[in-house]
């Protein structure tokens, strides 16, 4: 008989861990797919992750850098003037871009020289994140609608931008978000940029 209850308690023994096995594997897997779930709204709703496809906007950010950007910065905010953004390349809304505002909406932009100049100021806008002097060519001038912004790269001289687009100017509801660091292959800020 003792050896009968030994081999009872035994079974139960085992049931019991298997019982708590399943409890840990059904748990972890709730947490996946919870951490799954989280990933995908922040993801959708709180932050663009994008790779920088050209050097558009060389030094500052480089080509295969890695960025993250803000989706709810411009929810009740207007973009200004030099912050850099993710948004939907007019001509190819299935491409992404990361450039820097340069024209606001309502604004005449106009390069002279190489130099911008918004709506007809003596004074050229201060472009210091300009790495390299630019070419000195006449360019514009470029009207913004309303509800639209003006985007160039801090690569003038070889930047494919606003300047070159079919569909010259971007809407609000095109800016993803602004850009606020970049994560690879080192984490730089970029919103003081």
């Amino acid at each position: 008989m003792i050896d009968r209850t030994a081999k009872k308690h035994t079974v139960t023994i085992r049931e019991t861990d298997k019982q708590e096995i399943k409890k840990e594997i059904i748990s972890w897997i709730k947490t996946i797919v919870a951490a799954v779930i989280l990933a995908l709204c922040v993801t959708q709703f709180v932050i663009v992750n994008a790779k920088v496809p050209t050097g558009s906007m060389m030094d500052n950010i480089m080509p295969d850098d890695r960025i993250v950007a803000f989706r709810l910065s411009y929810l009740l905010d207007n973009p200004e003037r030099f912050d850099i953004v993710v948004f939907r390349a007019p001509d190819d809304r299935s491409v992404l871009y990361v450039k820097r505002v340069i024209g606001l909406p309502g604004e005449t932009v106009d390069i002279r020289g190489g130099k911008v100049y918004i709506d007809d100021a003596d004074v050229p806008l201060d472009d210091s994140f300009v790495r390299e002097p630019p070419l000195e060519r006449d360019e514009g001038p470029f009207y913004v609608p309303e509800d639209h912004y003006f985007m160039m790269g801090d690569n003038r001289n070889t930047s494919l931008d606003a300047r070159y687009w079919v569909n010259k100017y971007v809407p609000k509801k095109d800016l993803l978000g602004k850009v606020l660091f970049r994560y690879f292959p080192d984490i730089k800020n970029l919103m003081d940029m």
